[in-house]
């Protein structure tokens, strides 16, 4: 093959062939030349590329140092293994990192040269949508942290995304959880950001929003869900089961907010949800107003001017969460309870089951789908209160509410006693409403007693060690029969700070 440092060429039939491309590319004499010179013969280069061999002829033609600033392609390949992390952004941050005297590449170069270093995946093909026709909404399957500087403890935030299919437009709300209160607050929240609503929801098939989906007949929504999408004037209509494109927007959005929310924000801390929320907002507005690639203008630009003039206008008021309790009784003085308070409903249903309907302010009564009455929702401290609507009674004073005047003007047809017995359990009593169970207790043992006897009941557990006595100390005396002989029940010996029961109370006296 070689002899004095010149190249013999072996046959045709395996040497042209696989010299074809490089005899293609220089010339026949420069080649033989190089290789003469550098004394190198077939049997070095026979297993060689092509390209090593032109290498090994020619070292170091072809090669040239670049202007432009070099990115650390082995960081760049092991960012991108991170979740959210996109070309883009290392771009971005490649620029940003290079000194202002310093040529920087542009983003196609980049993406060109990391082609060179390791392969890159392709963009899938936009969908034509019209504009203010619909939103597209998901949880984004990525999460973020917030830090409680306090405990140290770490929990977990998850990220609510809605997009507008044409212009792309899109809106990120942090929440802690994904329960329904959370999942319609956030749309409340997205439907003020758009400034407008639309004729389309189109959410995937989460509890929060959707009860069933099935392959034939219709979708079961869930029912503060259909509410809310109805206050805006929005039909809901979820994506089929498994079928992502139906609402493919919305998650290559998720995909860019995982890139710039989550990926973007990556290197700072956050100790609480509203300064979270804050920065979410920051970098959304930078991500609304980034430049289209293959479109003239930004997502802001496009939906400031083409989506939300044909968008439709919002209610005058914005929706309030309401929670729903089913089957709750009537009771017979024609009030239900809620929260440990009593509100009316229309008298005709004592003793039926009613549904109530709960938001910030007010509660509602529903019986199957008819509203039955409303009230202004008392307060969470409240206990024992009562909201009245006198059109839900009946005239009649058994209908009426009780306060302490009444329960006071009852106990006083009893007599003295029974007027200072009630009287004593107000003032032991730290609120009013807290003594109207207790002294309604006493007052009805007239029900299973004459009221004379309880009056004496009264006077004798007066004359006793008891500072207020109560149902507990006097149903043992008229059980005993001793507000009939009239006697006093035992003094307890000397007060040592503690509760001493006396003789009386083993024997089945008083208490």
């Amino acid at each position: 093959m070689a002899t004095n440092g010149q190249i013999s060429w072996p046959s045709a039939g395996n040497s042209v062939a696989a010299y074809g491309q490089l005899l293609m590319s220089a010339d026949i004499q420069v080649v033989l030349e190089a290789a003469d010179r550098l004394g190198v013969g077939w049997a070095d280069v026979e297993e060689m590329p092509e390209g090593e061999v032109y290498a090994a002829l020619f070292p170091g033609r072809g090669m040239h140092e670049s202007v432009f600033a070099q990115p650390d392609w082995g960081r760049v390949h092991t960012e991108l293994a991170r979740v959210g992390v996109t070309l883009k952004l290392l771009h971005q941050e490649y620029v940003d990192a290079s000194g202002p005297t310093q040529a920087v590449m542009s983003y196609d170069r980049f993406c060109r040269l990391y082609g060179d270093y390791s392969a890159v995946s392709g963009a899938t093909s936009r969908v034509g949508h019209k504009a203010g026709r619909s939103i597209e909404v998901d949880w984004s399957g990525p999460t973020m942290q917030l830090l409680d500087p306090t405990t140290g403890e770490i929990s977990k935030v998850y990220l609510f995304v809605a997009c507008l299919p044409f212009s792309r437009y899109a809106f990120v709300e942090a929440t802690l959880d994904m329960r329904q209160e959370s999942w319609l607050r956030a749309h409340t929240a997205m439907f003020a950001f758009f400034g407008g609503s639309v004729p389309r929801l189109v959410p995937d098939n989460l509890k929060t929003g959707v009860i069933s989906h099935p392959r034939e007949g219709e979708v079961v929504l869930n029912d503060a869900y259909r509410e809310m999408a109805a206050h805006y004037s929005a039909a809901v209509l979820p994506g089929r089961v498994r079928a992502p494109k139906d609402k493919a927007s919305v998650e290559n959005t998720v995909s860019h907010v995982a890139t710039w929310v989550i990926a973007g924000l990556r290197q700072e801390q956050f100790t609480s949800l509203p300064q979270l929320r804050v920065r979410i907002g920051e970098q959304i507005d930078a991500y609304n107003r980034q430049p289209f690639q293959k479109r003239d203008g930004s997502r802001l630009s496009v939906f400031t001017t083409e989506e939300k003039p044909l968008m439709q206008p919002l209610p005058a008021a914005p929706f309030e969460i309401s929670t729903w309790s089913y089957k709750r009784k009537v009771n017979k003085n024609a009030h239900v309870v809620w929260a440990r308070n009593f509100y009316s409903v229309p008298f005709s249903h004592i003793g039926g089951y009613v549904d109530l309907r709960v938001t910030d302010t007010m509660l509602e009564v529903y019986r199957n789908d008819e509203r039955l009455t409303s009230h202004l929702l008392l307060p969470a401290s409240a206990t024992n209160q009562y909201q009245t609507n006198d059109a839900d009674l009946p005239a009649g004073r058994s209908f009426q509410a009780w306060d302490r005047a009444r329960i006071e003007e009852w106990a006083a047809r009893m007599g003295p006693s029974a007027v200072t017995v009630i009287g004593k359990i107000f003032e032991a009593a730290s609120i009013e409403e807290a003594g109207y169970d207790p002294a309604l207790a006493v007052l009805r043992l007239s029900r299973r007693f004459s009221p004379t006897r309880v009056e004496a009941a009264c006077a004798l557990a007066l004359q006793g060690p008891i500072r207020s006595p109560r149902y507990a100390h006097l149903r043992p005396i008229l059980d005993t029969g001793q507000d009939k002989t009239g006697r006093v029940p035992d003094k307890p010996e000397a007060d040592d700070g503690g509760y001493v029961r006396g003789s009386a109370y083993y024997a089945g006296g008083v208490r």
